[in-house]
């Protein structure tokens, strides 16, 4: 399509689980893009296994749809606010968002975000109060906080005056009236797209200008770059140059161009100003280069991107079960893996360290990097994980640390105990909101959230939810205490017993069956009280020619406590690691020798004495 003002580009942007992608899902129903006859999956964007397991958009993804002779494509992005690295990209490549929101949530800390983005780029809103069909809609109450909202963000009068439309993304509804208008389809919500959504300002006569915003990599032809043309046009066979970070230029020729149809890319000969594309045969391309013509080689603004508030280290796997489960083990296949993901997420960042099997890797949070370790165990990599640490920042010597809105949702009852629990991380309330249930707003340290969602969740028997978003950064604010339980290790390496694991039961809770593999050091569960205990979880029954009353009795022992890669990474303490391969996760001590770890332990109890 080569008139811009038959184009629009739109984003759509919103809190986790405030039905973006199911509305995607109805924008292509409806608008024709499949046959009648095809069948057809829910949530028919999140097409990565992580995604449709954990019901969360991952990786921003384009489609494209036609409607009244009109070519809209449609950007889905995340609302986990750990993704939120995917939105800030993306955002440069459209024109106009649609703002989502619950019409019983209302705005949430990632709505918050992701309208502070908007406004800040000028795009167009249009604001969605979605899910209106659901029990305890509160459809003007909403409107009124998205108006606040704006407010609170420093809209001008322009942005200000919003236009709002209605909608059931599950019933493929959307009405400008909710009392008048009688629900039928898509069309109001499209017709509203058209009208106040602007065409992309682009310039189509001057010199190619196209700036990545995306990365995909395809096996047989390489790194294929996705983005939006600003200027001139692209065909294949076309030299051009690209200008990277380092502002180096270099000659590279075109030899593919795709454009989208619907969910998939159409190789295409030529593409013009103002619509979104792909393009191959740039073999080191990366996100927020620009791609220009050879005549006037001008780049475009690069992408800025907050910087990330939490990093781990990883680790090359040393333990006693090293490279028994993975098919990458050494420190050059993860430190490639590594870098190649840097490539397509611009919020992670890795460094290497004085040692060479160790890097460090930062990203937006605990969900952001623990989504990419359960991609690479999945991938067949093997590795070790620290304890996720928050990164900290100096200005005028003094020491500042990220803070967090922290949202809370839960029944009155367990309102209190949240309170005091929030209160020891050093969280401050700010805001009560009570409806049907409590809705509390607390600024938190980045530290104080590492590790509490488990927590919170047992403390209100799973009634509860929690989201939260960085804020900003504010003086250090002291000490957190941490983890309340000391860790149950073993004492030798061996298979786990029944007879051990029942003798053993009144000391905690056990991460391990009979049967399961052990080695020395490793942490094999939770202690009840709050310092470390090494038990002999491989101990047999002494067996004798004497027979014991309760012979024939069946020992019954509780189910071992399996725990999720993410609950494993806020569980773990600082003298700790987190093994993972593809087909295990265990957790173990990083000094595996009880000796060892006494010397230490006493060395460190006599340098505070003398301190």
């Amino acid at each position: 399509m080569n008139d811009p003002k038959m184009i629009r580009n739109i984003a759509i942007i919103a809190h986790v689980d405030h039905g973006k992608t199911t509305l995607v899902d109805q924008l292509l129903r409806q608008s024709g893009t499949f046959r009648d006859n095809q069948e057809l999956i829910e949530r028919v964007m999140d097409s990565n296994d992580l995604e449709r397991e954990k019901g969360i958009t991952i990786f921003s993804k384009i489609a494209s749809i036609h409607y009244k002779g009109m070519k809209i494509n449609i950007v889905d992005t995340p609302g986990h606010s750990d993704f939120s690295g995917e939105v800030e990209r993306i955002l440069m490549m459209v024109d106009g968002v649609l703002l989502l929101v619950d019409a019983c949530e209302g705005p949430m800390p990632q709505t918050k975000f992701v309208l502070r983005k908007s406004l800040a780029l000028d795009l167009v809103t249009i604001v969605v109060i979605n899910k209106i069909d659901r029990k305890g809609a509160r459809i003007n109450e909403v409107i009124n906080a998205v108006g606040d909202l704006y407010i609170d963000l420093g809209a001008d009068d322009t942005q200000i005056e919003f236009p709002v439309i209605y909608a059931s993304a599950r019933n493929g509804t959307a009405v400008l009236d909710v009392i008048k208008d009688t629900p039928k389809n898509m069309d109001p919500l499209f017709n509203m797209v058209l009208s106040h959504c602007p065409a992309p300002v682009v310039d189509t006569e001057g010199g190619l200008q196209m700036s990545i915003n995306a990365m995909d990599y395809n096996d047989f032809i390489g790194r294929i770059g996705i983005g939006k043309i600003f200027q001139g046009s692209i065909k294949i066979g076309d030299d051009i140059i690209l200008i990277n970070h380092e502002n180096e230029h270099i000659r590279h020729t075109i030899t593919k161009l795709f454009t989208y149809e619907g969910l998939k890319r159409k190789e295409i000969g030529e593409a013009f100003a103002g619509d979104i594309i792909a393009i191959a045969g740039v073999p080191n391309l990366n996100i927020g280069d620009t791609i220009t013509s050879v005549e006037n080689p001008e780049p475009l603004p690069r992408i800025k991107i907050e910087e990330p508030t939490l990093s781990v280290d990883f680790l090359v796997n040393d333990s006693p079960f090293y490279g028994k489960e993975g098919k990458f083990i050494t420190s050059r296949h993860l430190f490639e893996r590594l870098k190649k993901e840097t490539l397509t997420d611009v919020a992670l960042r890795v460094e290497g360290s004085e040692d060479s099997s160790v890097f460090k890797v930062s990203g937006r949070g605990e969900l952001h990097l623990a989504i990419l370790m359960e991609r690479m165990r999945r991938e067949g990599y093997e590795f070790q994980i620290s304890k996720p640490e928050v990164i900290m920042k100096e200005l005028n010597n003094e020491k500042l640390e990220p803070i967090e809105l922290l949202v809370i949702e839960v029944p009155e009852d367990k309102m209190g105990a949240v309170i005091d629990k929030i209160n020891q991380r050093k969280g401050e309330l700010r805001n009560i909101t009570k409806e049907a249930r409590v809705l509390l707003e607390f600024l938190i340290p980045t530290r104080g959230i590492i590790g509490f969602r488990t927590e919170f969740l047992t403390m209100t028997k799973g009634e509860g939810t929690m989201y939260h978003t960085f804020e900003y950064h504010k003086p250090y604010k002291g000490e957190i205490k941490g983890r309340e339980q000391g860790s149950l290790i073993a004492l030798e390496e061996g298979s786990a017993t029944s007879y051990a694991l029942d003798t053993l039961s009144d000391r905690g809770e056990f991460f391990v069956k009979p049967g399961d593999k052990v080695y020395k050091g490793m942490v094999i569960g939770m202690h009840n009280k709050n310092k470390d205990l090494v038990v002999n979880i491989c101990k047999k029954k002494h067996l004798t020619n004497m027979r014991s009353s309760t012979s024939d009795e069946t020992i019954k022992l509780t189910p071992a406590k399996k725990m999720s890669l993410e609950e494993c990474l806020e569980y773990i303490e600082t003298d700790e690691l987190m093994e993972i391969t593809p087909h295990s996760i265990r957790l173990r001590k990083k000094v595996l020798d009880h000796d060892q770890r006494k010397d230490i332990a006493k060395a460190r109890q006599q340098e505070e004495e003398a301190g």
